[in-house]
């Protein structure tokens, strides 16, 4: 009876095989492609041709599609995870920047930075649902964890958006520091974090009282202040953790969440623009847009491990499990 225990639970170990890795998708604005890299090896496993300028880039819910902006085409192309290859095209709206998804995956919300609005479809048809008005140059898009709020972060008129999901309105206009560029929620969905490019700071907002709560600020000695532009930012698996990358300044800043210190900056490469973590928390990626390449920094040591080359002017990323 024993022999024939072991001899199944071989059976079934042999059976389940080795644990898939994850795909790591970065956006090349120059090279009109998206690169795929196995996150496990850090080998290329495929460069997928999109449409002109893509930047901004999401994965569904259920991990079956990517969703890249593609600005100069004004269209949102849809990657087959996969097939790894695009499969069809949603009509985005002029100029779609960043965008995100609401966690059912029924929704885009994308910023269209040449007119000024937010577009509103359906994953599935693209259906346009709104085309809501806000600030100049929109940029950043965020869904709260509740998909009860989406904030929209106006690069020109220096503001965080928010909007209600139901009636698609705008509910409330926040003042932030020159050029938000990107917008996260926490982990609870309590506050939004704001990332002011120019301003050099990034605003926590709490989502409820739409007060500004906190505004960070950076600098090292001996870097000139104005390099330190605050873009993408990402929060550790466990929330207490948030990263934020620099740009000019070619590093990664980690931030307390609740007291809000700055304990680390992390050397990258150069112009680091947006950040994803792997999706068991373990490794952070950055994509950087002046050396063509994805840095791959260790969370628990907080130390940068690995370049990984990929397109030309590396700007979103985004990783399926």
């Amino acid at each position: 009876m024993f022999r024939i225990t072991c001899l199944c639970a071989a059976l079934l170990l042999l059976s389940a095989g080795p644990a898939a890795a994850a795909k790591i998708f970065v956006t090349n604005e120059k090279d009109n492609t998206v690169t795929v890299v196995d996150s496990t090896s850090l080998k290329i496993l495929k460069t997928i041709k999109v449409s002109k300028r893509p930047r901004g880039i999401i994965i569904s819910p259920d991990n079956k599609e990517v969703y890249v902006c593609a600005g100069d085409d004004d269209l949102i192309d849809v990657v087959d995870v996969a097939k790894l290859e695009v499969v069809r095209q949603l009509q985005s709206g002029p100029d779609p920047e960043l965008l995100d998804v609401d966690p059912k995956g029924e929704r885009i919300y994308i910023a269209n930075e040449d007119d000024a609005m937010v577009t509103v479809m359906t994953t599935g048809d693209g259906k346009v649902l709104a085309e809501i008005t806000v600030g100049i140059e929109p940029e950043g898009m965020a869904v709260s964890p509740d998909n009860t709020i989406t904030v929209a972060t106006s690069e020109s008129t220096s503001m965080a958006h928010f909007i209600d999901n139901k009636s698609l309105e705008v509910i409330a206009n926040v003042l932030v520091d020159t050029r938000p560029r990107h917008a996260e929620f926490t982990k609870d969905g309590k506050r939004v974090w704001v990332s002011a490019e120019v301003g050099g700071t990034v605003a926590v907002i709490d989502a409820s009282s739409h007060e500004v709560i906190e505004k960070i600020g950076f600098g090292i000695g001996g870097i000139r202040p104005e390099l330190f532009q605050p873009v993408g930012m990402r929060f550790s698996k466990d929330g207490k953790l948030a990263f934020v990358a620099l740009g000019p300044a070619n590093r990664v800043a980690v931030v307390d969440a609740e007291t809000f210190e700055v304990k680390k900056y992390i050397l990258v490469g150069q112009r680091p623009w947006h950040i994803e973590i792997h999706p068991d928390g373990s490794k952070l990626y950055v994509a950087n847009g002046l050396t063509n390449d994805m840095t791959v920094i260790d969370v628990a040591s907080l130390k940068a491990e690995k370049s990984v080359p990929v397109g030309r002017l590396p700007w979103g990323i985004a990783m399926t499990p």
